[in-house]
């Protein structure tokens, strides 16, 4: 689609969660090829840790179950209800809580590429919205799991 003149709706159940070796789960709501746009559903066991990273662009997070923080911020801890706005080029770990007793859900509309950096700053790999897009069809397909009911534009 090129373009949306009216409201389109994903119910709770519409998209599949796809599975990483790794234990986590994501699935990808919308797609904006042409903002560089992507909104997608994460969820992580107790213990997760996401590679150090920066984003081009700013994320917004929400919190839906319960919690992680980033290393860099431990006393900023994200809970069910939490509100995170990430400026770009923040640059941040994040940490899933070890004692968690239950997975954790967080909603995340993100702006620009993903850097995944290591520890002296060089760049391990980039994600943007294209790869995410296509990641996670190539996934579901492998999968035999339907991706037909995400948001796509551009």
């Amino acid at each position: 689609m090129d373009d949306a003149s009216e409201a389109l709706h994903i119910g709770q159940d519409d998209l599949p969660w796809l599975e990483s070796e790794d234990g986590s789960k994501v699935k990808v709501l919308h797609v904006d090829l042409n903002l560089g746009l992507w909104v997608v559903k994460t969820l992580w066991p107790a213990g997760y840790k996401v590679q150090t990273h920066y984003h081009t662009g700013p994320v917004f997070a929400v919190t839906h179950s319960g919690s992680w923080y980033y290393k860099e911020y431990p006393d900023q801890v994200n809970r069910a209800g939490s509100y995170l706005y990430e400026p770009a080029h923040s640059i941040h770990t994040l940490l899933v809580s070890e004692d968690n007793t239950e997975d954790t859900e967080v909603w995340f509309s993100i702006y620009g590429c993903n850097v995944n950096i290591d520890e002296g700053g060089s760049i391990l790999g980039i994600v943007d919205a294209k790869s995410v897009l296509q990641t996670y069809q190539d996934g579901c397909k492998a999968a035999g799991l339907d991706s037909g009911n995400m948001i796509v534009v551009g």
